[in-house]
């Protein structure tokens, strides 16, 4: 398998990931929310897994591109992506549910377009040049 073929799987499932955290985001109208309940901390545990597992995929993809792809996409903070995986991973007790709640509200979207915009141009330079 040529690496823009592992690329395009990846992106797939970060995307794929990105669409799950936007999903299970929705009934979420605050920080406290994450805090205040059962319910909530589940909410915030699953949304958790899906950012640890993102951010392990975009160093998987900077490895695959010699760290390439994901510059020529600058609009988002991939390496602050990258570091909310470290943070969950390495520190998870000290999450702080605002910080959880702002990605979710304010970067995931703009990610998730992206990346789907990344698939589009690697899917077109596929049949440029055929």
């Amino acid at each position: 398998m040529s690496n823009k073929n592992q690329v395009l799987i990846i992106l797939e499932q970060i995307n794929e990931a990105l669409k799950t955290v936007l999903t299970r985001f929705e009934p979420v109208k605050d920080s406290n929310f994450f805090t205040d309940s059962p319910a909530g901390k589940e909410k915030l545990d699953g949304i958790c897994m899906q950012l640890i597992a993102i951010g392990e995929s975009l160093k998987k993809i900077d490895k695959l591109t010699d760290k390439k792809l994901l510059q020529e996409y600058s609009e988002i903070d991939w390496t602050g992506a990258k570091g909310v995986r470290d943070v969950i991973s390495h520190h998870y007790f000290d999450i702080d549910a605002e910080e959880i709640f702002w990605i979710c509200d304010q970067q995931i979207g703009p990610m998730q377009r992206t990346v789907e915009k990344i698939i589009t141009d690697i899917n077109a330079t596929d049949i440029e040049h055929r």
